[in-house]
């Protein structure tokens, strides 16, 4: 997001500008001021062993769930548990090709709710959580638990490869950590054994320090000495919390993950948090709706008005706007 010192040198400057140039010269355009929603980029870097039998990503998602918590005003345990759910989702769809979209959901049954993110291919992703206000105190070490406010429930993916027939594949909680649920996904439902570390740290006013993550997944032609040491250094990891609490926390990811051995690094692509939403899109929901619906909108209410679940963004739709749709249907 731009910060507000940055957005006020923006305005000072245009102003300044507008009046050191002459009056004969000056444009009327330059009077109108602006805000330009600019999201910082974060990046994932996908890797792969030097003998082919491991593949891994690792991800700054900081800025990412930053604005997440600015869109949603979450508390602590509904900024870690939405912000590790849209990490998994930016994963999952770093696996993807094409144009493809993956919506994650997280059906648990306790105090948080819900929490739906779409990703796609091109590095986008949004979400939100059902409740974010739920706000659960910091463990002694500074962790928040997240686990017990997601509950039970299960784990849905949806990818959305754009032929007009989704397909669907779930797996239960088995923690409600997250990391833990995403990892069981890939291992149960792709048949692909994965490690998987995910978390957001914050600060001490509990805003967003930094977030990020990372996949390591075994490649078919990966050796039992391969993958037993793997393993091995994947158990003697530092705690994600404490790799991400790193200066450099991509490289010191790639670090623990690879220890002395060789890898490629394969590409270095950026990843946002962006919502697609825009009043076309909404007006097309409202015309789905019957005609008697909308008139009573028009007469009762003079109007109506549709927020974004993703980025909280209001449009409003006129009386005009209604009669137009209204008339669609006649």
């Amino acid at each position: 997001m731009v910060h507000a010192s940055l957005l006020c040198f923006i305005i000072l400057f245009l102003v300044l500008k507008f009046f050191l140039i002459p009056k004969n010269k000056r444009r009327p355009a330059l009077v109108f001021l602006f805000y330009a929603k600019i999201e910082a980029m974060d990046k994932i870097i996908k890797t792969i062993s030097e003998s082919g039998s491991f593949r891994a990503f690792v991800l700054d998602s900081t800025e990412t769930v930053r604005a997440a918590q600015e869109y949603h005003q979450t508390q602590a345990s509904s900024t870690v548990a939405l912000g590790r759910t849209l990490i998994a989702s930016q994963i999952l769809a770093a696996n993807e090709k094409g144009n493809t979209k993956i919506t994650v959901k997280i059906l648990g049954t306790s105090s948080l709710g819900a929490i739906i993110t779409v990703a796609d291919t091109q590095g986008n992703v949004k979400g939100y959580v059902q409740n974010p206000g739920v706000d659960i105190k910091k463990t002694a070490t500074g962790e928040v638990v997240v686990g017990p406010f997601v509950g039970n429930g299960e784990f849905l993916v949806i990818t959305d490869y754009g032929t007009g027939n989704p397909y669907h594949s779930m797996t239960p909680l088995v923690t409600g950590e997250i990391g833990e649920d995403l990892a069981y996904y890939l291992t149960e439902s792709q048949q692909t054994p994965s490690a998987v570390g995910l978390n957001v740290l914050l600060d001490e006013e509990d805003k967003v320090k930094v977030a990020g993550g990372f996949l390591v997944q075994v490649l078919p032609n990966a050796k039992e000495e391969e993958i037993a040491r793997f393993e091995k250094r994947i158990q003697e990891m530092p705690a994600i919390s404490t790799l991400l609490a790193s200066d450099d926390h991509i490289e010191a990811l790639l670090t623990a993950i690879y220890g002395e051995d060789h890898y490629k690094r394969l590409s270095e692509e950026e990843i946002r948090f962006q919502c697609d939403c825009s009043k076309e899109r909404f007006m097309d929901a409202l015309a789905s709706l019957p005609a008697k619906d909308l008139q009573e909108m028009k007469d009762e209410d003079q109007g109506a008005e549709i927020v974004c679940q993703f980025c909280q963004t209001a449009y409003h739709f006129d009386k005009n706007d209604l009669e137009e749709l209204i008339r669609d249907k006649s």
